[in-house]
């Protein structure tokens, strides 16, 4: 199966226990996950931030005032997806805890989210729709041998 090109920017911002999430992060891992969610050839930027930056664009763009795990920026699905994904540390690492999940697996099953999301998968519009990436994404998990996110 050839899966499609990825043209992948990897950055991240001034964080809490950075080593912890670069580890956890390493390039090939996150081209990896990206790469098995998508559909069509992608540019994609990946930035991992801390909790005031996530609750800056959270706010700016969502008109919600707080951090949240991931935020997708969509700017064309097809034939190449172009986004960005937003990443917000600490708030991915509480949610790992809480969940009894590693950071990695955590990380990847929010990468390939946000990548559906990328492409005009929305879970929050219907609850035909929210099965349909829910199951997208544990198809997905499973071709990478990762644990069911849910």
């Amino acid at each position: 199966m050839s899966l499609p090109n990825l043209d992948l920017i990897l950055h991240f911002g001034d964080i809490p226990y950075g080593a912890r999430h670069k580890a956890a992060l390493p390039r090939a891992f996150v081209n990896r996950c990206i790469r098995h969610a998508l559909a069509h050839d992608a540019e994609m930027t990946v930035r991992i931030v801390d909790a005031e930056e996530g609750q800056a664009l959270n706010s700016s763009y969502r008109k919600k005032n707080y951090a949240t795990n991931v935020l997708t920026f969509d700017y064309a699905q097809a034939p190449m997806v172009m986004a960005d994904l937003v990443l917000c540390a600490p708030v991915v690492a509480a949610e790992a805890k809480e969940q009894g999940k590693s950071l990695q697996a955590h990380y990847a099953h929010l990468l390939i989210h946000g990548a559906l999301h990328a492409q005009g998968y929305d879970h929050e519009t219907s609850d035909k729709d929210a099965i349909e990436m829910e199951t997208l994404e544990m198809l997905i998990m499973a071709e990478l041998g990762l644990p069911c996110p849910y």
